[in-house]
């Protein structure tokens, strides 16, 4: 008779890992007042889409972290939240060896994606796996949040609502499935010019983000896309009215609604047909003010059967 327990084999500790650090885009995005220590108070929509960072970390007996990317502008020491977010877990759960981290950047920087909190967030995901640190996501959230207000959400992913400084996170339903436009700008925009010259006064147009909520509840995908509005739009286009021109074109190409996400300068258009998304690509990719289009979806931690990489680019 065979024994009642079986004796499972003892797998070998990994010793490296790959991830996909998501990009994200806001549906909506409101600025209610500025703290008194200096931050602003926010409420919007996020909502994680298909297009992503590559990120593997392999450990290494010798101690200390080092990066190495594709993008050769963006700095690969302390000034890097992968860097800073690996080497904080190494010395908190005092980890003896070290790891070597390599960045396949596709995301666009300084672009209203959050590529970086998403790059941070995968490597605490990433080193709690590797480790086998067992942080629970809870804990891992919190720590996320003393490298930036956008990585706790970048830990959830999906379809949240985030209030405060964007750290308070509400799990929404997942928003209806669409097709969703992606411009990659030829500039890029800096998020603490954006709030310094952001005026709140009677003249800005608040987008409803209770009844965002509730269209995406109902699955109203329509809802959805007449509530948008993003707050920050009031500075950054007045600067870059290129953006203004991109958000018309995806509008005239059959977008139900085109937005800036963040502080800029990433513009989206959200369709559903994805015959005129293709055609509004096309027609992007001729705009000098482009620097490249991605025709990409809603992610929402389930990813779909028809999409094999994440998102096409043209």
């Amino acid at each position: 008779m065979a024994m009642a327990e079986e004796v499972k084999k003892k797998r070998k500790p990994r010793n490296e890992i790959n991830l996909r650090a998501f990009g994200k885009v806001n549906l909506g995005l409101d600025v209610i007042r500025k703290r008194e220590d200096g931050f602003h108070d926010l409420d919007m929509i996020m909502q994680t889409v298909g297009i992503f960072d590559r990120i593997n970390i392999k450990i290494s007996d010798e101690p200390g972290v080092r990066l190495t990317t594709n993008a050769g502008f963006l700095p690969v020491d302390d000034n890097n939240l992968i860097v800073k977010a690996a080497k904080y877990i190494i010395d908190e759960y005092d980890i003896k060896k070290g790891v070597d981290i390599y960045l396949g950047k596709k995301l666009p920087v300084a672009a209203g994606m959050a590529g970086g909190s998403s790059d941070c967030a995968a490597v605490l995901v990433g080193m709690n796996k590797l480790f086998n640190l067992r942080i629970p996501m809870k804990k891992l959230m919190v720590i996320g949040e003393r490298f930036g207000s956008d990585v706790p959400y970048c830990l959830m992913r999906g379809t949240a609502r985030a209030q405060g400084k964007g750290e308070a996170l509400t799990s929404l339903k997942a928003a209806p499935d669409c097709h969703v436009v992606i411009t990659r700008m030829a500039f890029g925009v800096s998020t603490k010019f954006v709030y310094e010259n952001l005026v709140l006064d009677d003249s800005i147009v608040h987008p409803d983000i209770e009844g965002m909520v509730d269209a995406i509840e109902k699955g109203d995908l329509k809802g959805v896309t007449d509530r948008m509005g993003n707050v920050l739009e009031s500075v950054t286009i007045k600067k870059y009215p290129q953006i203004e021109e991109v958000k018309n074109i995806m509008r005239d190409n059959g977008a139900l609604n085109a937005m800036m996400s963040g502080s800029g300068p990433t513009v989206f258009g959200i369709f559903d047909d994805k015959e005129k998304a293709q055609q509004a690509v096309l027609v992007l990719k001729d705009n000098a003010s482009v620097k490249r289009c991605y025709l990409t979806y809603f992610f929402n931690n389930t990813e779909r059967k028809d999409k094999k990489d994440g998102a096409t680019t043209n």
